[in-house]
């Protein structure tokens, strides 16, 4: 029988989502917007979603991630990435880890790393060379 892989520790689960919430603030912050404007953007209907997401208490819908990474002026790749590595670890462990249980995570991006530093980005560059 399936498990969600975020059901497995509800303290893993609720750390990776303050996380992220920090992650989703630092990028409103840094475009200079309001979570009110934020929410305007997204087709949020309240903007105290905003706030229950920065504070780890919710999460973004698949169906409105390019809605989000286009508001926030996000590479919509590198956007639903880094939110696959807070919002399903496993899926992304399999998908970008390194084979030996460590994370490439883009995580560490965002403390100075441009997107066009990021791995994904570097990994795509260097695949369209080979090319």
């Amino acid at each position: 029988m399936y498990t969600h892989p975020q059901r497995r520790s509800a303290s893993l689960t609720q750390k990776l989502r303050n996380q992220a919430g920090v992650w989703l603030r630092d990028l409103r912050e840094r475009r200079g917007l309001s979570q009110r404007e934020l929410a305007a953007k997204v087709g949020a209907e309240y903007y105290t979603f905003i706030s229950q997401l920065e504070t780890g208490r919710g999460r973004i819908p698949p169906d409105r991630y390019l809605a989000w990474a286009n508001a926030l002026a996000v590479d919509p790749r590198e956007f639903v990435q880094t939110l696959m590595s807070y919002y399903d670890p496993v899926t992304y462990n399999i998908i970008f880890g390194d084979g030996g249980g460590q994370t490439k995570s883009l995580r560490s991006t965002r403390a100075g790393r441009s997107a066009a530093q990021s791995p994904a980005v570097e990994k795509r560059r260097r695949h369209a060379q080979s090319d």
